[in-house]
């Protein structure tokens, strides 16, 4: 299966194993929540769901690579105790609590969270040393002596055997007491991650026209060359960086994260003439409306690869603006739900005077606290956090404002606060107004260029693929976009369109 059926795979069984019955019971006993086992490629984003799902199912995770571990550290120090048996003492061996099991009970410490994942990578890749504790820790649910805590979740994850020469096979007594879940690279499963994480535009729009680049493990006579999504997901962020710091990426950088040469090679020249093709069309004079009749004869004589690039960077600069559509969104209903708690305490009629400023000074309170707690226990998203950063600074200026108007009453404040807050609703509107031109223009300009054609199409499935475009298109509407979207993505027609351009762009 790909990486996103595995996600929900492991999150349905972690939902499954933590259900509690009305006694508070765990509905499936504890002895028969099967470890799960995870075998994949390395690269393809095990871990990272991991934490994905942590974060939604509001729990805990304790990640380990068990490689990086002795026996000792794993199952603890050995220590003689002494106990008494029929009547006479012995000398018994005993052993500290091994740094694994402390970890998770730090961890419970730390975030207040109960129960949790205990993710331990690489388990078929163990020492000859550590081996017998790791078949124990899967058939027993202990490292040493010290049990797994209960409603913490074992999740196991490792490389087949064609990946690493340091893999064990495990026999059928542990296969036998495990969830095991293969999961293979995708790349239409990392496409649809790719949209939500906002992965670099040119790394997307490569391996639209390359698919088979996605994912690549040779053995060759210089050792192994590979390309992996985790790989471009790093190489993307760079990209980010990198163009905000006005610093070059040319093959040299590409291979540091892709290593495979022709793979490398092939998407540093790419790259270069995405930019080249940004500049040369003027991709954001278009999305202000400016068509020009020689962009559109150029683009008449283009090649296939050259056309689709210039696709993904019109879709790219819409979808840029619908996150921040969506952004200015969410800060906005946040900020409005404070906004009818301070319209409640400022109305009331009890409110004496001088208690004014200390209603936003709660209210500020109350969304660090937030914050702080969600961070502590690691359930925050970055996009989140700074969700959160903005709303504390927005209700600090909204505080000075009050205390420098000096309103008499808390009615008086509140018209104040609904003043301010106006202001944010209007800045929403706006980027909702530029959007709605952004669409139009790049909808003007694919007409033009290429009529009703399979270049829509993948526009249109661009769209249709991010949530902040969706999320738009809700609240804004497009009559063209319903149009396409009926016409050209109806049926079977998409996917003979994909397979369309892949056969075009490998001809290329």
């Amino acid at each position: 299966m790909n990486i996103k059926r595995a996600k929900q795979e492991i999150k349905d069984a972690v939902e499954a194993y933590l259900l509690k019955d009305a006694y508070g019971a765990y509905e499936i006993p504890v002895i028969r929540q099967r470890p799960i086992l995870l075998l994949g490629a390395p690269g393809i984003g095990k871990t990272q769901i991991m934490e994905q799902i942590a974060r939604e199912c509001g729990i805990g995770l304790v990640s380990y690579t068990i490689t990086h571990h002795t026996r000792q550290s794993a199952i603890g120090l050995p220590f003689i105790s002494e106990r008494e048996y029929g009547g006479e003492k012995k000398a018994v061996t005993e052993y500290t609590m091994s740094e694994i099991v402390a970890s998770i009970y730090e961890k419970m410490k730390k975030t207040g969270l109960r129960e949790g994942i205990l993710f331990i990578d690489e388990i078929n890749c163990v020492s000859e040393t550590l081996a017998p504790a790791m078949l124990q820790f899967l058939q027993c649910k202990t490292f040493g002596n010290h049990p797994i805590p209960e409603g913490w979740v074992i999740v196991a994850a490792g490389n087949p055997p064609e990946y690493n020469k340091s893999v064990r096979d495990f026999d059928v007594v542990t296969l036998d007491r495990v969830k095991k879940i293969e999961v293979e690279p995708d790349y239409e499963a990392f496409r649809e991650y790719a949209v939500k994480a906002r992965i670099h535009p040119a790394v997307v729009s490569y391996l639209d026209a390359r698919p088979a680049s996605f994912y690549q493990m040779e053995t060759t006579v210089d050792g192994r060359c590979f390309a992996t999504p985790r790989g471009w997901e790093d190489l993307s962020r760079l990209l980010e960086v990198y163009e905000k710091l006005g610093k070059p990426v040319d093959k040299e950088v590409v291979r540091q994260y892709i290593q495979h040469d022709r793979i490398a090679g092939e998407f540093a020249a790419y790259l270069e003439l995405y930019r080249k093709y940004e500049s040369d069309y003027e991709i954001d004079g278009i999305l202000r409306g400016e068509i020009r009749e020689g962009t559109l004869k150029k683009l008449s004589h283009a090649s296939f690869d050259e056309r689709l690039s210039v696709v993904s960077l019109l879709l790219s600069g819409c979808l840029t603006k619908f996150h921040r559509v969506r952004v200015q969104e969410l800060f906005t209903e946040a900020l409005y739900g404070k906004m009818k708690e301070a319209g409640r305490a400022l109305n009331d009629e009890t409110l004496p005077t001088e208690g004014i400023a200390g209603v936003l000074a709660k209210l500020k309170e109350e969304a660090r606290e937030e914050r702080e707690s969600r961070k502590k226990a690691e359930l925050l998203e970055r996009e989140e956090e700074k969700r959160l950063l903005r709303l504390e600074e927005t209700l600090q200026r909204y505080g000075a404002a009050l205390a420098e108007r000096r309103p008499e009453s808390g009615p008086a404040a509140f018209d104040i606060l609904r003043e301010l807050f106006a202001g944010e609703r209007e800045r929403y509107e706006e980027l909702l107004k530029e959007g709605s031109g952004m669409l139009e223009h790049a909808f003007d300009f694919l007409e033009a260029a290429f009529g009703n054609s399979q270049e829509l199409v993948v526009f249109v499935t661009g769209l249709n693929r991010s949530e902040d475009a969706l999320a738009f298109l809700r609240s804004c509407g497009c009559e063209r976009y319903q149009q396409y979207n009926r016409s050209l993505l109806f049926g079977e027609g998409d996917r003979e369109i994909r397979r369309e351009i892949e056969r075009l762009s490998t001809e290329g």
